[in-house]
């Protein structure tokens, strides 16, 4: 629960107290998620607190571009509303998922093949 809670917070800080903007934002976060991935195949960083540091910000970049995407122009969004952008995030989870389900289902039907060459 925290992880939402100072996630958003986090990236509104940073959009606007910090007046980076929400797209601004984003990108901060954006490269803020490399760092975990980069030190755990360079820097030998343990695997599990790579992941929790990943995932942990992974809302404010969501946060963030979602609220670029949602917010009136005035505020420096594109305003999109709420309604579309959610649709949209709907649509690329359902169909990321979708993909998930087809290679799994295809690599398991090709081992199943192999195993009893």
């Amino acid at each position: 629960m925290s992880t939402f809670a100072l996630g958003t917070a986090v990236g509104d800080l940073s959009a606007v107290t910090l007046h980076l903007g929400y797209f601004g934002s984003g990108l901060l976060f954006a490269g803020i998620i490399a760092v975990p991935a980069l030190a755990h195949r360079f820097l030998n960083l343990d695997a599990v607190f790579a992941f929790w540091f990943a995932y942990v910000i992974t809302r404010p970049l969501g946060a963030s571009f979602a609220d670029w995407l949602d917010m009136p122009r005035n505020v420096g969004g594109r305003g999109f509303g709420d309604g579309p952008v959610a649709l949209v995030g709907v649509v690329l989870v359902a169909a990321g998922v979708a993909y998930i389900v087809a290679v799994h289902r295809r690599a398991a039907a090709g081992t199943a093949v192999t195993a009893g060459d």
